[in-house]
């Protein structure tokens, strides 16, 4: 009778070993926060089929643009007509309300092989042109990555890079004192977020994105679907999305008039 040893086989067994990149730790931490927020979930269907015949028009006519610079456009113009939707709350019963949509969204880019989810400021999404932000878009995903870079197109601080070198509930801690504090938070990370799997592959279904911001938009893939348009079925394309509303500065029935009004204004093709 022959006895292995468990020791033995595990040093048969062959195996590799990924390195997490540094804003895995941020990511982490996001999450942990994240699930502590009272966001209400809504998932949305929104016909896109018009509006995409309508881009397709603009580049012919006027300029380059992509789909998803133009819903940022839109998501910016909807919120400054529903401002209470990307307040922060402060203490438990005032909101603080900034006169800017400043969009924070997902940039994926390669470090070292790996594809690393950086994140990307679009400062005054409702003022700014089309154009504009498909420009900076565009430079940040074609601009070189360092291991030196927590936010693209943005140069950080001493403090930030300490960040990844503190303990876990101290970096924990340092978010919590962020979303207190609406002035700093703003500064650091804009009042909306936006994360788009429809950037990156291909997912007929929705996603549920965590975040600590006041309002979250997950951007899902586009398909075809049947759909009954003046009381016949047509075939039309859908955009899948996802909404997370903070309840703690928001009822229930402001949530539904500004969704609906989303979804009004990307269906008519709003700014272009």
């Amino acid at each position: 009778m022959v006895f292995i040893s468990a020791l033995h086989l595990y040093d048969m067994s062959t195996f590799k070993a990924s390195v997490f990149p540094k804003s895995r730790i941020a990511t982490n931490d996001v999450c942990a926060i994240g699930l502590q927020k009272h966001h209400v979930v809504a998932f949305i269907e929104i016909d896109v089929s018009a509006c995409r015949e309508k881009i397709k028009e603009y580049r012919k006519n006027k300029g380059k643009i992509s789909f998803t610079a133009w819903l940022l456009k839109v998501i910016g113009l909807t919120i400054k007509d529903f401002e209470h939707v990307a307040a922060y709350l402060q203490g438990k019963r005032k909101a603080i309300i900034f006169d800017e949509i400043n969009i924070s969204m997902v940039v994926e880019k390669e470090l070292n092989g790996q594809k690393v989810p950086i994140p990307l400021i679009i400062e005054k999404a409702s003022e700014r042109s089309i154009e504009s932000i498909t420009m900076q878009i565009n430079d940040a995903k074609t601009q070189q990555l360092t291991d030196k870079d927590i936010v693209l197109q943005s140069k950080s601080n001493r403090m930030e890079h300490l960040y990844y070198l503190l303990p876990g509930f101290i970096r924990r801690a340092f978010w919590k004192y962020l979303i207190r504090h609406p002035h700093f938070a703003f500064g650091k990370m804009g009042n909306v977020a936006v994360t788009s799997i429809g950037m990156v592959g291909k997912a007929n279904g929705w996603f549920i994105p965590i975040s600590v911001h006041p309002v979250c938009f997950g951007i899902g893939n586009i398909t075809k679907k049947a759909v009954v348009v003046d009381d016949k079925i047509a075939i039309r394309e859908v955009l899948n999305m996802t909404v997370l509303l903070d309840h703690d500065v928001v009822d229930g029935t402001l949530m539904a008039r500004f969704i609906s009004k989303l979804t009004e204004n990307i269906e008519k093709g709003l700014a272009l």
